[in-house]
């Protein structure tokens, strides 16, 4: 397969297995444990799965659930539903009883990929005889599907904290450009090896490692989770080239007393930084630290994750920028969808071969998602600067309306996080007799420190003025998050709502 910087990738997952399978190469270590997978290996085992299901009398593109943690099995798994030409769909294992329960029903799985440690929970959610949980090693085989890259790949549900989660549906095609457009932003080669921290049942993990991996021809450290103990000598025995990561966790990594050795430092191209805005604080303390480059970035499930990107150094990086639309096209439309010019608020909006097909039965959402002339609406608010790096300057959903003057959140976000103690915040709206909505927010800060809701009030105060700093902010031991590690505003106001 031919990979290209300026057109995406052509052909199915199968084809990519099959090509990286001819230059074989290591595909995944793990650095906890467990035996590494080559490409070669890897492609063997996915056919062999691939037969399996088919020989169960699956269908072309019908869904077949992952209920897997980041492991061997999980990846093998994968691999397997995709080359045989099944929707793998990804099962969040922390989202709860509820979500999973409708996630399985409504993408009307027959089959299941289940871990042992989430056998528990399936039990819980299922009915009996309603899913098939089925082994990777099943020795049934028959004929493959023939494969197109418009055929359906990935089916994954958004969170849902504003509702029913939407079913996200990926073809080949879009999965592929989803891994392609890390590749060529990141200038991922074959030397370059990821540590995958971030679930792989999240978009993050499955496409910007995984996928990033198959298209470049490089290679993956999977992790079972993210340990801010472990990091570093994870890197180290993964041999890592790069990391992708969120917000959460480097403030994490910055207030946690491990460091990389010499060696892991200077092997370290980058690290990146996506699913939220990263305080420009955080992320200066945290280059300043550790000497890794963090590269914030913009994507979306939708998206198949990456839209936009700081450059590389030595390349103009602008700090509390995602950056530049690299493989896609992104733009800021006004209300009545007409494109703004530079420095004009709006809600950003995306382009590209790495869109999604469709909400999954979902007609109503699928069509007020996407304009009449093909562009994703994202749901942020942002502008563009005369050099074309984006600033999001919230979420449309999440904007704190005071006064009928519009807050941010992220600016109060930023503010806390300039004091050294605050490990986490996020602001948040809170219904106002006077005002219409006023503003809180809520921290995590270091053990031992004595910062007060009074010293953080009038450290916002100080920094964007009396009007829009929180008239509460709740310390709380840990702020509610998804599965990415992306904070939750809305539960945060309902968790605190009688505090």
């Amino acid at each position: 397969m031919i990979l290209s910087a300026k057109a995406p990738p052509l052909g199915t997952v199968r084809d990519w297995l099959n090509a990286r399978a001819e230059a074989d190469g290591p595909a995944f270590v793990f650095p906890t444990g467990g035996d590494a997978i080559s490409w070669q290996i890897l492609r063997d085992h996915a056919a062999r799965i691939a037969a399996h299901l088919t020989a169960q009398g699956i269908s072309k593109g019908d869904s077949v659930a992952l209920m897997q943690p980041n492991c061997r099995n999980g990846v093998l798994a994968l691999y397997g539903v995709l080359y045989g030409g099944f929707r793998a769909t990804m099962i969040n294992l922390v989202a709860g009883a509820d979500a999973i329960s409708y996630a399985l029903e409504h993408s009307e799985a027959r089959y299941a990929f289940v871990h042992e440690d989430a056998g528990a929970i399936f039990d819980q959610v299922t009915k009996p005889g309603q899913i098939t949980p089925i082994n990777i090693d099943g020795a049934d085989a028959a004929p493959l599907f023939e494969l197109d890259e418009s055929d359906q790949a990935l089916l994954m549900y958004t969170s849902g904290t504003t509702g029913r989660p939407k079913g996200v549906v990926h073809t080949h095609a879009s999965l592929l450009a989803g891994g392609w457009t890390t590749v060529i932003a990141h200038k991922l080669s074959p030397k370059d090896c990821g540590l995958c921290v971030l679930p792989i049942y999240h978009i993050n993990g499955l496409c910007v490692t995984l996928m990033g991996a198959l298209v470049s021809g490089g290679s993956v450290a999977m992790c079972p989770k993210f340990s801010a103990h472990q990091f570093w000598n994870q890197a180290k025995t993964g041999k890592a080239t790069w990391f992708s990561v969120v917000p959460t966790i480097i403030s994490h990594l910055l207030h946690a007393q491990a460091n990389p050795d010499t060696q892991t430092r200077a092997a370290l191209r980058f690290g990146r930084s996506a699913s939220s805005a990263l305080a420009p604080d955080v992320q200066t303390a945290f280059e300043t630290r550790f000497g890794v480059p963090i590269i914030e970035t913009m994507g979306l499930t939708e998206t198949a994750a990456q839209i936009l990107s700081n450059p590389l150094p030595p390349g103009i990086r602008k700090i509390g920028s995602p950056g530049l639309a690299f493989g896609n096209e992104v733009c800021i439309l006004s209300k009545d969808l007409r494109p703004l010019r530079a420095n004009q608020e709006g809600e950003i909006c995306v382009r590209g071969p790495n869109i999604m097909l469709e909400y999954l039965k979902n007609p109503e959402a699928t069509s007020a998602t996407f304009t009449p002339d093909g562009w994703l609406r994202t749901g942020d608010l942002g502008c563009k600067d005369a050099d074309g790096y984006l600033f999001v300057t919230g979420r449309l959903k999440e904007l704190i309306i005071k006064g009928g003057e519009n807050i941010a959140p992220r600016e109060i976000d930023e503010a806390l996080y300039s004091h050294a103690d605050v490990i986490e915040a996020a602001a948040f709206a809170r219904p106002s007799k006077s005002y219409g909505e006023r503003v809180e927010a809520a921290v995590k800060i270091k053990a031992g420190s004595t910062l007060t809701n009074a010293e953080l009030i009038d450290l916002c105060a100080q920094k964007i003025g009396a009007f829009k700093a929180p008239d509460v902010v709740h310390i709380l031991d840990d702020l509610p998050k998804g599965p990415s590690g992306k904070i939750q505003r809305l539960r945060i106001a309902e968790m605190t709502k009688n505090a």
